[in-house]
């Protein structure tokens, strides 16, 4: 019998977009009776365009601190009534994998994950894809801003122009330099051989900032050691996957995931 579970779903957004991303998300995890979170980064709580006016000089989200995103995470799911299910994309991946670690989460899903520390990214299309929010060169004191031809090969390659053009005016936002450095430091690492909370790992074959081979490395680097861990690779997802056609069946991916694996996972130990 499911006799004790979580139904808090936290999920947990990307760099260079809004929060808003998941609001389809919230609403179908809501229906199928869980209650749902999605808080946004320091400062990025205001509409796109807003956020998109400030550019380049909001100063306080270019000096935001991957270990000040961390702790704003840490916060929010310790202010819970129950550990909740974090879910997150990209950059929200690589936090998802750190709250799972730090036993804060009942499970973990790592959507197209950008790896922690000890998985090195060397594939050229994350290089080319992600090196300019490095800012190398540039001052840590302005934020930076992704180009629409940068949005078109990292997030939505393969989708109609006019769709790739109404992605980036719906979503992006500036982002912060110091946090992009921050997955280069030993505040993203995590420990791999360390027991946890089930944890899922989902790629697509045409991401490019998150390429699925990046991923399986990511998934790999964890030891095998009576934790529930798994892995799947979806087809035709690019990095844009959370407003793709198709996201309803990665979620209805997940969420059978959750009920299988997370769920009697539990009942199995009360």
């Amino acid at each position: 019998m499911k006799t004790s579970h979580s139904k808090t779903v936290v999920f947990i957004t990307g760099a260079f977009v809004s929060h808003t991303c998941w609001d389809e998300w919230r609403t179908y995890f809501e229906s199928k009776g869980y209650t749902t979170f999605a808080p946004p980064w320091p400062y990025k709580d205001a509409p796109a365009v807003e956020l998109r006016a400030r550019q380049p000089n909001d100063k306080q989200l270019a000096l935001l601190t991957l270990g000040e995103l961390v702790d704003h995470y840490v916060d929010f799911i310790q202010a819970l009534p129950e550990k909740p299910i974090v879910i997150g994309h990209s950059y929200g991946g690589m936090l998802t994998q750190i709250m799972v670690n730090r036993d804060l989460a009942a499970a973990g899903v790592a959507i197209h994950s950008i790896p922690p520390l000890g998985v090195f990214p060397y594939e050229f299309s994350f290089l080319k894809a992600g090196w300019k929010s490095l800012g190398i060169f540039t001052d840590l004191e302005e934020t930076y801003l992704m180009s629409f031809e940068d949005w078109q090969y990292a997030f939505v390659n393969g989708m109609p122009l006019e769709e790739q053009q109404a992605s980036y005016e719906k979503y992006i936002i500036p982002e912060s330099k110091t946090v992009a450095r921050g997955a280069l430091t030993n505040v993203s690492k995590v420990d791999y051989a360390k027991p946890h909370a089930p944890l899922l790992f989902t790629a697509g074959d045409l991401d490019h900032i998150a390429p699925a081979h990046l991923n399986i490395r990511n998934f790999r680097a964890y030891e095998f050691n009576g934790s529930v861990l798994d892995y799947k690779l979806f087809s035709g997802r690019n990095h844009y996957v959370l407003g793709l056609p198709t996201w309803q069946e990665d979620a209805d991916f997940i969420l059978d995931w959750i009920d299988t694996k997370v769920l009697v996972k539990k009942a199995a130990s009360v």
